[in-house]
């Protein structure tokens, strides 16, 4: 799917689009739709063992590339991907406002109690890990282990996340950067139609990727990968600069310390969103957790250094093949 690219994340999502295989794990995979407070949210399980619940980045990603990358592991766990409300398959909310940190934290809680499962490990990736840090703090009677793969740990270190992006598109990209400026100048916010259609006219796949030349796998048919409106209501109208809403209100660091269930902390040394300045704040404000740069990665590192990561996932998980 071809789009035209509007603004940082979702230049990430078109990033990751690429032309399907004839057959994909994505294949062996089938949704099911669970009543969750209200609304029909897309679940799709296979295997058995111990669960391992995957959530996505965005906010406002699908499951779908997770399921690419992940989805092998059905041979020796129960995996669980689904698409929080408004993504993906599910069901958009009746108002907007709905959508929320918390909201996604409950509409995950919903599925575990459908799914009658007494624990489950959580794995987070970018935004995911967000929502897999507040039902560990929320939840932690139900969180077994929990994985977090380049994320964040409050407000603040995503804002640092939006000033990276914009000092390399400024510096880099000086002759575009003064039509944003002129935007910016007369009130325009990164939410507005007109806006987004210039600010995302900036190359951003360096901002995720050491190796550019990588994508993510995703299946034949995808009825959408991306909803603006659940990210701008998560943080914020004006996001790509200022950071507000759930997300500018977020912050575990002081609570880290009390997470109980081993945690693995994961980040990428070339990553522009969670960047490393922020990212190895982790080691004092989680200290119990084990925590591994790596060296040749950015946002993607299951992608850029498949071998170390999967060998360092499937110890931590103790997932035998």
């Amino acid at each position: 799917m071809k789009t035209q690219i509007t603004f940082l994340f979702i230049s990430f999502v078109l990033a990751i689009q690429v032309k399907a295989q004839e057959t994909t794990i994505h294949d062996q995979f089938e949704p099911k739709f669970i009543n969750i407070n209200g609304y029909q949210i897309n679940v799709e399980t296979k295997g058995k063992g111990n669960p391992i619940v995957f959530i996505a980045g965005g906010p406002g990603n699908s499951h779908d590339y997770l399921q690419g990358n992940f989805g092998k592991y059905h041979t020796s766990a129960q995996v669980v991907f689904f698409d929080g409300l408004g993504r993906g398959l599910s069901e958009d909310a009746k108002d907007k406002k709905e959508y929320s940190i918390q909201g996604d934290v409950e509409t995950l809680e919903g599925i575990r109690k459908a799914l009658e499962l007494p624990k489950w490990t959580l794995v987070g990736h970018s935004y995911g890990t967000v929502v897999a840090q507040a039902y560990a703090i929320k939840y932690p009677q139900y969180t077994e282990k929990m994985v977090l793969i380049n994320g964040f740990h409050s407000g603040l270190m995503w804002q640092a996340n939006c000033d990276s992006y914009n000092h390399y598109a400024k510096t880099h990209f000086p002759e575009k950067w003064k039509a944003v400026d002129s935007l910016r100048a007369v009130g325009y916010v990164s939410s507005d139609p007109e806006f987004l259609k210039v600010y995302g006219d900036f190359p951003t796949k360096y901002i995720y990727y050491h190796n550019t030349e990588l994508n993510q796998p995703v299946p034949k048919n995808v009825k959408r990968s991306w909803n603006l409106d659940v990210y701008y209501n998560i943080v914020g109208r004006d996001g790509d600069f200022h950071v507000t809403g759930d997300m500018g209100d977020t912050d575990f660091r002081r609570k880290l310390k009390e997470v109980k269930s081993p945690t693995l902390v994961i980040a990428g040394r070339y990553d522009g969103v969670s960047t490393p300045e922020f990212a190895i704040q982790y080691k004092t404000y989680m200290p119990q957790a084990e925590f591994v740069m790596f060296e040749k990665s950015g946002h993607n590192p299951y992608l850029e250094e498949p071998e170390k990561f999967f060998k360092l996932f499937e110890q931590f998980l103790s997932i035998k093949k």
